[in-house]
């Protein structure tokens, strides 16, 4: 089983899709994620081990190798996508408590940015590593903030922001979650967010890449 595993993550990794995937040309023609999550069902192997020992596993590889710039963003998009089309034969056992997610993050790029390049890359390997991701889009305004988090109470929330001129909406928007939930956690990234300005407008954490941000995840919700 072992081996059905590191097949699933290698997949993951790599980018395979699928049997018809030609991406990477070196696995052309072999199962990809989604042909091989089907098989360990069908073998009747637990959907949270499916999700842990190989789903999760690969997006961790993939997650490390754009941290170290090994790799770049489309092979992260190919492996997101793999990891996508796996994860919908695992969605039911999801919603019936099967498996359950480490947690809900709640993530959008600020009022007056329409840039969701970057928080579409965040939201994908957050939910890679097993965590519910609410995607309230792009120009999201503080009562829409707002209102996710009254609809998920315990989620982590994330702001993205591409601008330095919206940027400075995550303090206004960071400040009126602070207000009505001080218990709950935020994040701030983006090109020309900094961790100095993370910090002078309240926000608790700060990350300039994807793995970095599910680092921290992994370690406050364990």
């Amino acid at each position: 089983m072992e081996d059905l595993f590191e097949r699933i993550a290698a997949c993951v990794e790599f980018g395979k899709i699928n049997q018809v995937s030609p991406y990477p040309p070196a696995m052309k023609g072999q199962p990809g994620a989604e042909e091989l999550t089907v098989q360990a069902l069908e073998e009747n192997v637990s959907p949270s081990d499916i999700l842990t020992k190989g789903l999760i596993l690969g997006m961790e590889r993939i997650g490390l190798k754009f941290k170290e710039n090994k790799v770049f963003v489309p092979q992260v998009l190919m492996s997101a996508k793999a990891m996508g089309t796996a994860m919908k034969h695992l969605k039911p056992f999801f919603n019936d408590g099967t498996v359950q997610r480490k947690g809900q993050f709640i993530i959008g790029t600020v009022e007056g940015d329409l840039h969701d390049i970057g928080k579409n890359l965040v939201a994908m390997m957050i939910e890679g590593n097993g965590y519910e991701v609410i995607d309230l889009g792009v120009d999201v305004k503080v009562d829409q903030y707002l209102e996710a988090i009254r609809q998920h109470p315990n989620a982590y929330v994330g702001m993205s922001a591409l601008l330095t001129t919206t940027m400075m909406n995550m303090e206004v928007i960071n400040a009126a979650i602070k207000k009505e939930f001080p218990n709950v956690i935020t994040f701030v990234g983006g090109a020309p967010v900094t961790a100095d300005f993370a910090k002078r407008i309240g926000v608790d954490y700060y990350t300039d890449g994807p793995q970095e941000l599910v680092d921290i995840l992994n370690k406050i919700s364990a």
